[in-house]
């Protein structure tokens, strides 16, 4: 493998709150270690239709208080096949990047696994999924935010049940793991 030089990091898959303190984490890191950095909007997507920014400094002051993500995120369909996974690995090296930084859940990960084995795109992964659902971590980007945000609506609620005298039934999401639903609970 060659020396990494520039590195394209992005978000995938749903967004989270703390994004966009982990791409600014990325980028003022990898400056400092001497990379280049490019953003890729709109995760796989972005990569196929070669939506890629050079982010330095400047890009990423003053988004680490917003939620979700500045680079923006899509599910791709196109990237699903081995023709969308080719026409991304080549404007990735059209535009010099070496490896990947994927802020993302459990498909994301799976994308970023198909694409190494079959183009040797090295890969990292920053776990960023409310649905605290990624072995190797006690706590994914966003989940504390999810279990918060829940707890006081759910506080709210509770309140307008009591008063009308009725039982409130709440879902919440966290796909398949219930992670979010324990803990609220």
């Amino acid at each position: 493998m060659s020396e990494i030089k520039t590195i394209g990091v992005y978000t995938s898959g749903g967004d989270a709150p703390g994004m966009n303190a982990a791409v600014r984490a990325v980028v003022r890191m990898s400056i400092y270690k001497g990379l280049k950095v490019k953003g890729i909007k709109r995760g796989y997507e972005g990569m196929i239709n070669n939506d890629i920014i050079d982010l330095d400094r400047q890009s990423v002051a003053n988004i680490i208080q917003r939620g979700g993500t500045f680079l923006k995120t899509a599910r791709s369909m196109a990237f699903m096949t081995r023709e969308g996974r080719e026409r991304a690995y080549e404007n990735l090296r059209s535009q010099n990047i070496d490896a990947l930084l994927c802020i993302g859940g459990n498909g994301s990960y799976t994308g970023a696994n198909i694409f190494n084995q079959e183009f040797g795109m090295p890969c990292i992964g920053i776990p960023g999924t409310i649905d605290n659902d990624l072995y190797g971590t006690d706590h994914t980007i966003g989940y504390d935010t999810a279990i918060n945000t829940a707890l006081d609506s759910i506080d709210r609620i509770r309140d307008t049940a009591h008063s009308h005298e009725r039982v409130f039934i709440v879902e919440v999401m966290g796909r398949d793991s219930g992670f979010i639903a324990l803990d609220v609970a």
